[in-house]
C-alpha cells in the first residue's frame, strides 16, 4: 500500500515558503505582520494532513467505501457514464471543503484501466456541470465483479489534480492515489446492480465511510 506521511510533500512548499516569511517578519520585528503568514502556514499543514487510516478500512469485496471525506451533494440513479464505463450508473457527488482532508482513496480493490487528465476551468466545485468544465482527473478501477470510475475535480480555488498513481497499477481498498490542492469534489460511478448506502447532506470519510455494497 502507498505510505504516505502525516503531512503530504506535495504541502511542504506552501508551508515552508510562509514560515519563511513569518520569520523574516520577526527578523524585521514587524510582529503583527509577521502572525499572517503565520497562520496561513499553520492552515497549510493542517489542510496537507493525511490521517493514517489503514488498519481502520472497512473489509469485504462486495464494500465500497468513500474516495474522499466531505459532504455527499448529489446521489442520482441512471446517469449515463461515457468516458469509460458506458453504461448507466449510480452516481455520489462528495463535494471537499477547505478544511476536509484532501487525500483520495479506492473505493474498492483493483487495477487502474482507465486514467485520464483534463485541464480546464476553475468554477466552483459544487456548481453543476463542473466536472465537463474544470480541471480534472479521472481512474477507472477494474475490480474482482465490477468496475468502477472515480473523477477528481478541481474547484475554484483548486489549481492542481495530484495523482500517485499510474494505469496498470493495482490499488487496495482504501489505498490513498492521489488529492486535489484547495477545496474541490469528488465523483463517483457504479454501474449495475448497488445498494447505496448514504443521502444528500451525509458527512463521510475517505476509506471509512461505506458508501455503497454490491449486489
Amino acid at each position: 500500500m502507498l505510505k504516505k506521511p502525516l503531512i503530504l510533500p506535495e504541502g511542504f512548499p506552501f508551508i515552508l515558503a510562509t514560515m519563511a516569511l513569518a520569520c523574516f517578519f520577526f527578523w524585521m520585528k514587524w510582529y503583527y505582520l509577521a502572525v499572517i503568514p503565520l497562520v496561513i502556514s499553520v492552515y497549510f499543514t493542517y489542510f496537507f494532513r493525511c490521517p493514517p487510516r489503514n488498519g481502520k478500512i472497512p473489509p469485504g469485496d462486495d464494500v465500497l467505501v468513500s474516495p474522499a471525506d466531505g459532504t455527499v451533494v448529489d446521489v442520482s440513479d441512471d446517469v449515463y457514464e461515457y468516458t469509460y464505463l458506458g453504461e448507466k450508473c449510480h452516481k455520489i457527488t462528495i463535494f471537499l471543503s477547505i478544511i476536509d482532508v484532501h487525500c483520495n482513496r479506492s473505493p474498492m480493490a483493483g487495477e487502474i484501466k482507465y486514467q485520464s487528465y483534463v485541464q480546464g476551468r476553475f468554477i466552483p466545485a459544487y456548481k453543476d456541470g463542473v466536472g465537463f468544465e474544470n480541471e480534472r482527473g479521472a481512474i477507472g478501477i477494474e475490480g474482482r465483479d465490477r468496475s468502477i470510475l472515480v473523477i477528481l475535480i478541481a474547484g475554484i480555488l483548486a489549481r492542481r489534480v495530484v495523482t500517485w498513481k499510474n494505469l496498470g497499477d493495482t490499488l487496495k481498498k482504501g489505498e490513498l492515489y492521489g488529492m486535489i490542492k484547495f477545496g474541490s469534489c469528488t465523483e463517483l460511478y457504479i454501474p449495475g446492480e448497488c445498494e447505496i448506502c448514504v443521502k444528500k447532506g451525509d458527512k463521510v470519510k475517505g476509506g471509512l465511510t461505506v458508501v455503497g455494497r454490491l449486489k
